[in-house]
């Protein structure tokens, strides 16, 4: 048999403080039994060493310290009588309010030891049993009912009725009070004065007159019935201090325990009030001390009391002092680990272990409901145990505070919920208690009595959905439905037991169904677990998981409305408040707002700014309802509404990403709204509070802006702006008693108009900006200060196109008048203004792509005022203005800006792309107006050739012809275009000039090269047949200009078979027109056929037949003048070419070609597809005679 060490027989005098946990393991007749205890609290004055009194001392005559104060002792009557003193009906909740941290939590059974004792000892004893049971999370609370002075209290009160008549009738029909004896008083007297006698000093026994003899026949000082009662709270006298601290409460709510022990016993951990009296010193660092007649000797049931006051106190042994009629005999010391096995009291721990665990299973999977009240009942000789709920009988009285056990409850459960609301870092996993201990809290409370606790309860109940957070977290939380009762487990079903109890004077009938559950014999509660409960593990609670926002937000809304209904209905009219204490504290741990503030007093600074906003009142600062500030009521609901406020932003936010804008600026509305009384109600703005003020702003910008570019669903939007909920108008009712609601109403209506959309989406984040920049939280927040910037940069961007598509509209609509409307130059000036603004947002955060966007379109502005001075010149004889020059060269210093503001391509390649095809575009464009409206009257024909010249190259150096990207073709043809209007230009030079014949060389050479490079690049392209057709013309005609000056027939032979080479290569481009003719006329054969079968999108858009009617008619001309003269050259030469065999050959050739060319010009009654065939039949036959012929030549 192990012994005790040393450390755990000092155990009472220590604290959590000094020693976290000291304890045992005990190893009783070979069955182990765990225990170890931790002292939570102690008041008990240090332990003094027992006096041992000599034999023949006579313990009926009184000390002469008896029932008075001492310092080893403390209050006379507390620690020495306390073993015996009973216990309050609501001690266990005393100890649960300090110990709040252990509730529900950690804790299994909350209670005094002499409960834990009498349950202990159940199988054993034929005495009743009636506890009152309370289940707070997975701890259950136990306290003595004691009936029979409930029903003495019942009789004078007629509280409590319903529960005696229930007791009669069910229970015990001849009820009576039982009167204590003379020899329990006896004995409680000499015990007593034992205790005093051990803590003399000398030792010796110091009698006293025989005056305090009354003390020995009556009752103990304070032991008293009357006592007792006192301790019972009225039903109907709570009063309202409990609902602010209700640990302070004298109503039986103190935990005034010597001390309070958290003990674990096996499994079982329980926090445990004891008085009993501990001594030490010497020898004996820690013994408890007992009386005993010499001649009764000690049975099971005292044992077992021994036993287990030794265990829950840790004190290792026990100083037994026998007597016979009041004289000392002599002492005994017994360890505690032997107490199992005396004489006549021999009992198994193992057995004691397995009733332990049998009874808190049982009350655990029977006691499930939080809030409820349940009795546990054994009449005195019987075998049976019932288990009622209270709870449920009282509320088919008329009033459920009829229990007074209602009310701690509620308070428990609120003050439980509070604690573990405030433990931040670890609260999210309890959550599911949190709620459900709120919400059992809530069903208990009367609203109207309560409404502080409800409306905390509520607000707190709103704080456990974390709006902020994404919806993947609440995903933390089990799901196992959402109940709203925690712990739903089966009830253990109850085998039938065909034991029959042997109990003497029975009165169970046979059948209780009022009964919750019963165990039908105490014996069963010795078998090894006979009960099982699935509390072994920490039950996990439902958390309803909300999938939805949207539902997540909802329930949050409705919290709050539950909230602020209390506090709004616990505020009197001013005339009928009373004089209210402002420094009234209340459950929760609120923010305090006066911390806020700083050197620029943001306050002010609001409130000016609210003044600029909208119909914000100086001086209004203050409830309409009549709120005092700094009551509970103000602080609730400033939390309150603030909430609400966070909901309704939140479901606004939703809406937008389901692209509801309707619905998003509808919740956004309300959230402002909200905050539109918070600010009249506060007297101070924290900066968080600030700052989601502007998070709303920004978000209503959003909104705003989103419904300017949805306008077609318009009709949508509305409905959805206008439908209201019941909750949202009861909410807006409530905010309604504090203010307007009008401030930011300029936000948040619904415009039919465009530019007003924009302009007030505008507004909102220069509002933001402006929150930012006075509360100083740019430097504190600066993502959410870039996030407006680039808001704002973004709204100046969208507002300046506006005003440049309106300023082309106007000028798209301007045929008759030739001058520039002031209506056009004012929206130039704004789109402008805009612009500018815009890209300083965007270069203030160094967002370089944007910016240079902006640069892009201000570019774009340019050409557009560029054009509109074209339009306005409308003259015959049109030459490109100064005018123009001067606004294409703005817009190519912003295009240019802009390429520098991206610094490289890898920036962003899409925009570095897109501003490189803006510039090229201007550039061609600008030398395109050039070219076609020569300014001859202002610059010679030479500067101009110049200016094209570079303008083209330049346009070149800008059009990207080589990366793969969706916009390739489109360079690749504007690159074709340029290379061909430059070798116009040359060739058009060459032909006119006269002279220099070094620059008639090199214009020569340009036009060649430039053809070349236009052909090259036309043939990349399969939907550009007739650009190339011309291209190849004008080489040609180009051939026969140089063919012209040639005075060698040889020369003449080359250059015309070069000529007819250049024809000939146009059979690719000639193919590709055949083709498209040939689907335009199935085409039109297939809607004859079948009209109504025709799909619009199965029309094409086909070629410009006027076009290639002419293209082919030059063709046509040029093919047969260069046949007919190299039929000439080639009969007249007199030169072989190649052998007389081929010389006869091409001739016979070009002779046929020019003869079927003739005949097919000669018949007018083709068709263009019929044409282009022949052409394509000829240019083959040609071909290889043309291969040839340039064979022959080289």
């Amino acid at each position: 048999m192990e012994e005790l060490c040393a450390a755990g027989a000092a155990a009472p005098l220590r604290t959590d403080a000094e020693e976290p946990k000291q304890g045992s393991v005990l190893f009783l007749g070979g069955n182990e039994v765990k225990s170890s205890a931790v002292v939570k609290y102690s008041s008990a004055p240090p332990q003094a060493a027992f006096a041992r009194l000599q034999e023949k001392t006579d313990l009926k005559l009184p000390p002469a310290n008896w029932l008075r104060d001492s310092a080893k002792l403390g209050a006379a009557g507390t620690t020495i009588l306390g073993n015996n003193k009973k216990s309050k009906p609501f001690s266990s909740f005393g100890m649960a309010y300090d110990f709040i941290d252990s509730v529900g939590n950690d804790v299994d059974v909350v209670s005094d030891s002499e409960n834990i004792k009498k349950l202990l000892k159940i199988p054993y004893s034929k005495s009743h049993v009636s506890m009152a049971v309370h289940r707070i999370g997975r701890t259950l609370l136990l306290d003595e009912l004691d009936i029979q002075e409930l029903f003495m209290r019942s009789s004078q009160t007629g509280d409590w009725t319903w529960l005696k008549e229930f007791y009669q009738r069910l229970i015990d029909q001849k009820w009576q009070r039982k009167k204590k004896s003379k020899e329990h008083w006896y004995q409680k007297a000499i015990l007593s004065k034992f205790l005093y006698y051990s803590i003399n000093g000398d030792g010796a026994a110091q009698p006293v007159p025989s005056t305090s003899k009354p003390h020995q026949e009556g009752p103990v000082s304070g032991e008293s019935d009357e006592a007792g009662r006192a301790s019972w709270p009225a039903p109907f006298e709570m009063p309202s201090s409990l609902s602010e601290e209700p640990g302070a409460s004298n109503q039986g709510l103190k935990n005034d325990f010597v001390r309070n022990i958290l003990w674990t016993f096996e499994d079982i951990h329980m926090l445990v009030g004891s008085n009993m009296p501990i001594f030490g010193g010497g020898r004996y660092p820690a013994v408890s001390l007992r009386l005993r007649d010499n001649n009764k000797p000690i049975n099971v049931l005292t044992g077992i009391d021994y036993w287990l006051d030794n265990l829950i106190c840790n004190v290792p042994e026990l100083v037994m002092c026998f007597h016979v009629n009041g004289i000392v005999q002599k002492y005994e010391m017994i360890k505690t680990e032997d107490i199992p096995n005396l004489e006549n009291s021999n009992f198994s721990t193992k057995v004691i272990k397995d009733i332990a665990q049998n009874i808190l299973s049982f009350l655990k999977s029977n006691c499930t409901k939080e809030g409820h009240t349940y009795w546990l009942f054994k009449a005195s000789g019987s075998d049976i145990v019932k288990l009622y709920d209270l709870t449920t009988l009282c509320e088919e009285t008329e009033d459920k505070y009829q229990n007074p056990f209602t009310m701690p409850v509620a308070i428990l459960l609120y003050k439980v919920a509070c604690n573990m609301m405030l433990k931040k870092n670890q609260n999210k996993k309890h959550y599911g208690t949190i709620r459900t201990l709120l919400l059992n809290c809530l069903k208990l409370l009367d609203n109207g009595r309560h409404p502080q606790i409800s409306a905390s309860a509520n607000y707190m109940l709103s704080e456990l959905f974390q709006l902020d957070e994404p919806k993947k977290d609440s995903m933390d939380f089990p799901i196992n439905g959402n109940s709203d009762e925690s712990y739903s487990e089966e009830e253990e079903e109850m085998p039938d037991s065909d034991e029959n109890g042997s109990y003497s004077n029975s009165s169970d009938p046979p059948d209780d169904n009022k009964a919750v559950a019963i165990i039908k014999s105490v014996g069963e509660l010795s078998v090894p677990e006979k009960y099982k409960s699935v509390h072994r593990i920490r039950p996990s609670c439902a958390f309803p998981v909300c999938h939805d926002t949207e539902e997540r937000c909802r329930l949050v809304l409705n919290y709050v409305l539950e909230g602020l209904k209390s506090v709004d209905s616990s505020i009197k009219k001013e005339s009928d408040l009373p004089a209210a204490d402002p420094s009234t504290p209340i459950p929760l741990k609120y923010e305090d707002e006066s911390t806020s503030g700083g050197p620029e007093c943001p306050e002010k600074q609001m409130a000016l700014f609210l003044d600029k906003m909208g119909s914000f009142q100086k001086g209004k600062h203050s409830s309409q309802s009549g709120m005092i500030p700094g009551s509970w009521q103000y602080k609730m609901k400033l939390q309150l509404i603030l909430k609400s406020s966070r909901a309704y932003y939140i479901l606004s936010d939703a809406a937008m990403v389901l692209q509801k804008y309707g619905r998003a600026l509808r919740y956004i509305k309300l959230a402002l709204q909200c905050h539109d009384t918070y600010c009249c109600l506060s007297a101070s703005m924290l900066p968080e509070v600030l700052m989601f003020l502007c998070q709303c702003l920004t978000l209503c910008g959003d909104i705003q802006l989103m419904l300017a570019q949805n306008a077609n669903n318009r009709a949508a939007y509305l409905e959805e702006y206008n439908y209201q909920t019941k909750e949202d108008q009861e909410i807006l009712h409530s905010l309604h008693r504090e203010s307007r609601c009008q401030v930011f109403a300029w936000a948040t209506d619904l415009s039919t108009d465009l530019e007003c959309q924009l302009s007030v989406s505008c507004k909102c984040y220069e509002a933001a900006y402006e929150i930012l920049l006075f509360s100083n939280l740019k430097n504190q927040n600066p993502e959410q200060h870039v996030q407006v910037l680039k808001r704002m940069g973004n709204i100046r961007n969208e507002i300046g196109v506006f005003y440049m598509n309106q300023a082309a509209a106007v000028q798209t609509e301007r045929v008759v008048s030739k001058n520039i409307s002031m209506t056009e130059q004012q929206l130039w000036k704004k789109s402008f203004s805009c612009f500018e603004e815009g890209i300083q947002n965007f270069e203030s955060i160094e967002d370089a792509t944007n910016a240079a966007l902006l640069l892009c379109n201000t570019g774009r502005l340019m050409r557009i005022c560029a054009q509109a001075h074209c339009a306005a010149e409308g003259d015959f004889k049109r030459e490109f203005s100064p005018e123009e020059a001067l606004y294409y060269n703005k817009a190519i210093d912003y295009y240019l800006k802009a390429l520098r503001s991206l610094g490289k391509r890898d920036v962003h390649p899409a925009v570095w792309d897109s501003v490189n095809w803006e510039l090229s575009t201007t550039y061609f464009t600008m030398a395109t107006l050039q070219q076609d409206y020569a300014p001859l009257s202002r610059k010679a024909q030479e500067q101009i050739e110049k200016e094209v010249s570079e303008a083209m190259m330049k346009s070149l150096k800008y059009c990207d012809v080589d990366t793969v990207s969706a916009r390739q073709p489109l360079c690749q043809y504007r690159a074709a275009t340029i290379h061909h209007r430059l070798a116009s230009m040359y060739h058009s030079c060459l032909r006119n000039q006269v002279g220099d014949e070094h620059l008639r060389k090199q214009h020569r050479i340009l036009a060649d090269l430039h053809y070349s490079k236009a052909v090259r690049l036309f043939q990349l392209l399969k939907d550009a047949p007739c650009e190339f057709l011309r291209v190849q013309l004008e080489r040609v005609a180009f051939a026969e200009f140089q063919m012209a000056s040639q005075n060698s027939n040889a020369g003449k032979l080359k250059t015309l078979f070069g000529a007819l080479d250049i024809m000939a290569k146009t059979k690719g481009a000639i193919q590709l027109i055949r083709k498209e003719l040939m689907a335009e006329s199935e085409q039109i054969r297939k809607e004859k056929s079948s009209a109504e079968n025709t799909s619009p999108h199965d029309s094409t858009p086909g070629l410009n037949k006027e076009e290639v009617l002419k293209l082919l008619s030059i063709f046509e001309s040029r093919m047969s003048f260069l046949l007919l003269q190299s039929i000439k050259l080639l009969t007249s030469s007199k030169k072989k070419i190649g052998g007389v065999n081929e010389e006869e050959v091409v001739l016979k050739t070009n002779k046929q070609v020019y003869s079927l060319l003739l005949r097919a010009t000669a018949n007018k009654a083709m068709t263009l597809l019929e044409r282009t065939e022949v052409i394509l039949s000829l240019l083959e036959q040609l071909t290889p005679n043309a291969e040839a012929s340039n064979g022959g030549v080289q």
